[in-house]
Parts: C-alpha cells; sequence; structure tokens
C-alpha cells in the first residue's frame, strides 16, 4: 500500500490575511504617519448617565490634568454642584493646582471660559457647556490659541 501525501495549504494568520488585502497599502501608511507633538487646542467629551458614573468616568482625566507638569493651573468653569471641594479631595486631585471658577453677574459660563483661555494662566481649562455650536467651539479654539493653552468641555446627558 502506498501513501500518497498530497501538500496542505498554509493557513495565514489572521494579521498576515488582512495585511495581504489592497487596504494594506493604506493601513500601513495612517499606522506609520508621525503623531503631531502639538496637543489640540479644543477636545469634547460626553458622558451620559447617572452624575455619580460620570463623575467616576471624570476622575482618573482630572486626576492626571491636576498632575501635569506645566506649573499653570487645571480651571474648571461652572462644573456641576456634584463636583465639590469634597468630591476633588475624595478623588484624589491635587487641589492646590486646580481653580474652581463661576460666572458672576451678566458673564456668561462661554465668555468666562474664553477669557480663562485667553489669559493663559491654565494648561488646561475645563467647561460644561451644553449645548456648543460652531461659533462658540471657534472661539474656545481661538482663545486657547492665545492663551497656549487646551479647551476640554464636558458634555453631559
Amino acid at each position: 500500500m502506498q501513501l500518497v501525501h498530497t501538500p496542505q495549504h498554509t493557513q495565514l494568520s489572521l494579521f498576515e490575511a488582512f495585511m495581504a488585502q489592497p487596504l494594506a497599502p493604506i493601513l500601513k501608511e495612517t499606522v506609520e504617519a508621525p503623531w503631531s507633538a502639538e496637543p489640540e487646542a479644543f477636545s469634547e467629551l460626553s458622558l451620559r448617565g447617572a452624575a455619580g458614573s460620570c463623575l467616576s468616568l471624570l476622575a482618573p482625566i482630572l486626576r492626571e490634568l491636576s498632575e501635569e507638569q506645566d506649573a499653570r493651573w487645571l480651571t474648571l468653569i461652572a462644573p456641576p454642584a456634584s463636583l465639590t471641594q469634597a468630591w476633588l479631595r475624595d478623588a484624589g486631585l491635587n487641589r492646590e493646582r486646580i481653580l474652581l471658577l463661576q460666572p458672576r453677574g451678566m458673564q456668561s459660563a462661554q465668555q468666562l471660559t474664553c477669557e480663562a483661555l485667553r489669559l493663559g494662566r491654565s494648561h488646561t481649562v475645563v467647561s460644561w457647556l451644553n449645548p456648543l455650536n460652531a461659533s462658540a467651539k471657534q472661539q474656545l479654539i481661538s482663545a486657547a490659541r492665545v492663551g497656549d493653552a487646551q479647551s476640554l468641555n464636558i458634555r453631559l446627558g
């Protein structure tokens, strides 16, 4: 009896199979493109759910920002009532590096945020502006660039 061995096709790994597709050159360019060293002037984070859950998700971000090596402030503009000094302490934030500001008189939270960004005394200004239209967003970007700061808007919904 003679045993005939037929060669088996080798199976490509999932990665090899994917990279063999025509999309591979485009994907390779995208992956290898250098990241910009310049931080974005404006970012927005949308959180939905119970206030306590949203604050739990926000805590590590604010903690990281409060420990920033930049000597300037982390400024919070018109935060929700649940974001108190006690919450900042319990969340482990460096309260010596944080300013909590509320608009006064006829000043809006948008105006106060732009002013804080423009002054450049904060590395990051966190706002809770809802809704934020294109014009308001552009004002924040322009003010952040003038003050060499970053604007982070938190949308709660």
